[in-house]
Order: structure tokens, then sequence, then C-alpha cells
């Protein structure tokens, strides 16, 4: 039995050899290809979902202001891409809190022969709720009508011209309750 320092062996030489680390490098490179293959096909959902997320923000956002600040607050929706939370100050007036405007090519868009969505809120249109506008917070949390009725509604979102982007957002009023619901190309899922 040897002690001591281990012999020098050249041939064990630890570290890739120049095949190993090329055969390495071109299973990297068709990897990549085929992400940027796939890439179109990817971008406009990630889009849809990011408009998704804007809008169940913006809804939560309002909710919580009515409540924290005690005050109302309007859920207003402009053109097809913003929406715009308005406090109504006491004694008078209002103050906008946030507005917020979809980006890449999203907007508010209700795609023919979609069904609802599981809530059955309704979807007659890109902003249905359940009664006429302005649509308001109050300081509990309810979302109300401008007759002050509670009222549910739907959000409908999504890239024109593709269906493959449609997305939901619902909107319990009694509760202020809020879901997110994405287009299957069969079904609506949560």
């Amino acid at each position: 039995m040897k002690t001591g320092t281990p012999e020098y062996r050249p041939h064990e030489q630890e570290g890739f050899s120049l095949i190993e680390a090329s055969v390495s490098f071109c299973l990297l490179m068709v990897l990549a290809g085929f992400a940027l293959l796939n890439l179109d096909s990817i971008m406009p959902g990630m889009g849809a979902n990011t408009a998704m997320k804007q809008t169940l923000a913006q809804l939560r956002a309002g909710r919580e202001s009515a409540i924290a600040q005690r005050r109302n607050i309007q859920l207003q929706f402009i053109g097809t891409t913003q929406i715009q939370l308005v406090r109504d100050e006491v004694p008078n007036g209002t103050t906008v809190l946030s507005t917020v405007t979809l980006q890449n090519g999203e907007q508010f868009q209700l795609f023919a022969g979609l069904p609802d969505t599981p809530d059955a809120f309704g979807n007659t249109a890109a902003i249905s709720f359940g009664g006429p506008a302005p649509w308001t917070f109050l300081s509990d949390g309810t979302l109300v009508d401008s007759t002050s009725n509670p009222v549910n509604g739907t959000v409908f979102l999504g890239q024109p011209n593709n269906p493959t982007t449609a997305r939901a957002v619902t909107l319990l009023g009694a509760t202020g309750r809020v879901r997110d619901y994405t287009w299957s190309g069969t079904e609506w899922f949560h």
C-alpha cells in the first residue's frame, strides 16, 4: 500500500473533449431553434394573459379602495382598451385614482360563437354587467349599478380576429369576488 501523493497520469485529466463540447453546443442550438419557431404561437396568449391580469388587478383595486377609503369608487371602461377607477369625493367632485390601458393589441372583445363563462353573468357585449352604468363599488365592497342594485358582470378580452386569445374576468357584485377564465378552444377554464 502506497501513501503520499498520487501519481500523475496525463490520460486521466478532467474536462470535456472538443467533440463532447461540440455535440452539446449543437444540441443547445437545435433546442433554441425549436423555441424560436414556437415563439410566434406563444406571444398572443401571453399578451392576453397580461391583459386579463391587468383587468383583475384593476377590479380588485377598485373594491379594496372603496373599502379602505370608505368612499364610492366608480368603475369606468373607456373605449376598448382602458379601465379607470374614479373616487367620489364628499361633498362633491371626483378624483381619478388610476387608469390602466391594455397593451399588445388586447382589447375588450367578445368573440362570436363563444359561450358564456361558467359563472353565467352574461355575454351580450364585451363589457357585460347586469345593470346600467355607471357601476360603483360601495364602501362595503358591493358593486352596484346606477339604480343602486347589486350587479354581476363579465369583461371579455382578446385580440381582434384571434379567438385563441379569448379571456374573461367575472365579478360577483354582492361579494366582489373576481375570477379569471381562459378559453381552451372548447371550454372556459379557471
